[in-house]
């Protein structure tokens, strides 16, 4: 089986034209028309760690939410964390794909996963680009809930260790906009939804001040806020692909880190 065999129906739920013009979505070491060899790791990001993990499931295919390579390269010398990876995926005969802003974007993509966890119904996309797409979704409670409960259920559906957000405005939560990652430049979007909460994350000091009244904007962590991908790239894959050897990482794991 090609590479490009295993990532066609990737592109096909989320197709690399939606990604945006800073990304770098798609494939970033290896060839389409390459033959597999072994399984195929999915994970949030590249590091050594997961590296070393496909390396010991015999994975010939990493596939990750987060581009190793943003930035062009201009050497290979082990100086970096991203050049170790790159360095180690090509001596190892190991292949790196991306789906990003793509599978931010693709209808049922990144957002849409985290208001299902959160049991959100009558979904909508937050900021649409083309027919069917954008980034970000609203939708609604089946019932409403205090604030402090809507934050607590983040924190059991998401495992997070810790949740910043805006002053609670002792209001109850039934509408709630959402963009996984970085999610402040669609803060007028969400006062446009109406919503009660606007959970994101990677906000700024600033950004805590800009609902201003209108809603709470809660943010949960840019990993925590994407981990879903892992399972959003397994369920396009293992329903195609039955008899194969797909593997969820052990070793993706949250960069940052929180003393309480």
């Amino acid at each position: 089986m090609l590479i490009g065999d295993i990532v066609k129906p990737i592109e096909e739920f989320a197709p690399l034209s939606l990604q945006e013009s800073y990304d770098n979505a798609g494939l970033i070491v290896g060839r389409l028309d390459d033959e597999l060899q072994g399984g195929v790791l999915l994970a949030v990001d590249v590091t050594e760690e997961v590296i070393d993990e496909a390396i010991e499931k015999g994975c010939g295919l990493i596939i990750t939410h987060h581009p190793i390579i943003f930035h062009p390269l201009k050497r290979l010398n082990s100086a970096s964390v991203v050049e170790r990876c790159v360095e180690k995926a090509i001596r190892n005969n190991i292949a790196l794909y991306a789906c990003h802003t793509n599978l931010d974007s693709a209808p049922n993509g990144m957002s849409w996963r985290v208001g299902e966890m959160l049991g959100l119904q009558n979904m909508e996309v937050l900021q649409p680009t083309i027919e069917g797409a954008g980034f970000g979704v609203v939708g609604t409670l089946a019932e409403p809930m205090t604030e402090g409960d809507f934050l607590a259920k983040v924190k059991d559906a998401f495992s997070v260790d810790a949740l910043r957000h805006s002053a609670l405005l002792s209001r109850e939560v039934r509408r709630v906009a959402i963009c996984t990652g970085a999610g402040a430049s669609l803060m007028k979007e969400a006062k446009a939804s109406k919503c009660d909460v606007y959970l994101t994350a990677d906000l700024k000091y600033n950004d805590f001040y800009t609902p201003d009244s209108h809603f709470v904007v809660v943010d949960m962590g840019h990993f925590e806020s994407e981990f879903c991908a892992i399972a959003i790239l397994f369920d396009i894959l293992s329903k195609i692909f039955i008899n194969f050897a797909l593997h969820k990482s052990a070793q993706s794991k949250n960069p940052v880190h929180y003393f309480v």
